[in-house]
């Protein structure tokens, strides 16, 4: 039975679990039967023309844990932004570990997707919210949808800002010997309020995991969200990550994605304008090597006039790597004096490391500052030559470079811990130790 025929066979007994006369009962089934025709995608459709999951799907996948796995703290403690105190919404395995997390009801909500789909009170933001800005139509956040029970809900109520930032930590033990976890996140933001959450998968062994996660984001009018996800898990380690932004007036919503670790990692990034002088700003960074594989899809949809947005990704590609970055800029008609800038800049460090760029601009408003670029080269050998020249060897001179590349992006970061952290990494990435001023 390949991963296909287990997952539809598994969905009846799920929603048995969890309760086949739920009222999310005709959109769990409408999802799975489009997932049902569709299937899981291959290069044949445009969208994922350079990456294919044929290799991944060949393993035999566990849907459903068969226990619950507890995991110590002093074990993860890494992973965690330990060094500025963080609301924690933490998952083994799929499932929620309260001893590891540390969520709120006061002021804000900080809790459990469960508990939203599943009780009363949560009845009428499930409704207005739930599936709304996520695609009907793409077959992976369909899967997602038809099995959706689990994951992260935040609701900042209208003027509050979250007095600290928001971990949403997802660990795979590896007890199980394939695993595939489909977390499903929320994420409102009300009217003048404001957000920080990080977002991190990560597998403590070298068992296979696939994750396709889905996550939802709502800006209302004025509000300001900054998303992070940290992406560095072990090279046995497969994402698909599928977020959608809806934005209202004079929202602010950055999502900065840095993609450092995995086997395969396919990043789709939806934004979705739904009120004047907003601004969306899309950022990256990937650095990789060996015979890793990330894939940048991103879409932001222009539908209202005097909008911003802005994407900068950077990647940088070592031994038989391959990195694909997808952009596209669509400008309605009604959309006039859009501001739109989007850049894939990207380093190849080895004659066999690829990258496969199409930057696009779909524009039908006459009135607009829309531009894009891509670029795809080497590092400067008369910068290298001329650091040497000063004294600094050629190890460290190549990791300054590479360093500088990256920082417009790192700069971006508002959260200062998570700057310091994310530094590390790109330290580590390129093999020096920060001995120098990075």
């Amino acid at each position: 039975m390949d991963l296909k025929e287990k997952l539809l066979s598994s969905f009846m007994a799920f929603e048995e679990r969890i309760d086949v006369h739920s009222e999310l009962h005709d959109v769990r089934t409408s999802a799975i039967k489009n997932f049902e025709n569709k299937g899981f995608p291959t290069k044949k459709d445009e969208a994922w023309k350079y990456t294919s999951l044929n290799a991944i799907l060949k393993n035999d996948f566990t849907v459903f844990p068969k226990e619950e796995n507890a995991v110590e703290f002093n074990h993860v403690k890494k992973y965690f932004l330990h060094e500025v105190d963080t609301y924690k919404v933490v998952f083994i395995d799929g499932v929620f570990s309260s001893h590891l997390s540390s969520t709120t009801h006061d002021g804000i909500d900080v809790c459990l997707m469960s508990s939203a789909l599943n009780k009363p009170k949560y009845k009428m933001i499930i409704d207005t919210y739930f599936n709304q800005i996520a695609s009907k139509d793409e077959s992976l956040t369909s899967l997602n949808t038809a099995f959706a029970n689990e994951g992260a809900y935040i609701h900042i109520p209208k003027s509050k800002v979250a007095d600290k930032p928001i971990e949403i930590m997802y660990f795979s033990t590896g007890n199980e010997a394939a695993l595939l976890v489909q977390p499903r996140n929320l994420v409102i933001v009300g009217e003048n309020s404001h957000v920080q959450i990080i977002e991190r998968h990560q597998s403590l062994t070298e068992n296979p995991v696939l994750t396709n996660s889905v996550t939802e984001i709502y800006a209302q009018k004025r509000a300001i969200v900054d998303y992070y996800k940290i992406q560095n898990d072990t090279l046995e380690a497969n994402l698909i990550d599928n977020t959608y932004v809806s934005q209202k007036q004079e929202s602010h919503v950055s999502v900065h994605t840095f993609s450092f670790g995995g086997n395969l990692t396919r990043n789709n990034l939806n934004f979705y304008h739904f009120g004047e002088r907003l601004t969306s700003t899309l950022n990256g960074i990937t650095i990789i090597g060996e015979k890793q594989h990330v894939d940048h899809y991103t879409l932001v949809k222009h539908s209202t006039p005097n909008c911003e947005s802005f994407q900068d990704y950077k990647g940088i590609y070592s031994d038989r790597s391959t990195g694909v970055f997808n952009g596209k800029v669509y400008v309605e008609k009604e959309a006039q004096k859009t501001n739109a800038f989007q850049k894939s800049n990207n380093i190849l460090l080895s004659d066999k490391a690829t990258i496969n760029a199409k930057p696009q601009l779909e524009i039908f408003a006459d009135d607009v500052k829309c531009s894009h670029g891509c670029t795809v080269g080497q590092l400067d050998e008369t910068a290298m030559f001329y650091m040497q020249q000063r004294g600094i060897p050629k190890k460290e001179a190549k990791a300054l470079l590479m360093y500088a590349f990256s920082n417009a992006v790192i700069e971006s970061i508002k959260i200062p811990e998570l700057k310091q952290r994310i530094t590390k990494i790109i330290a580590t990435k390129l093999g020096v130790k920060i001995g120098f001023d990075l």
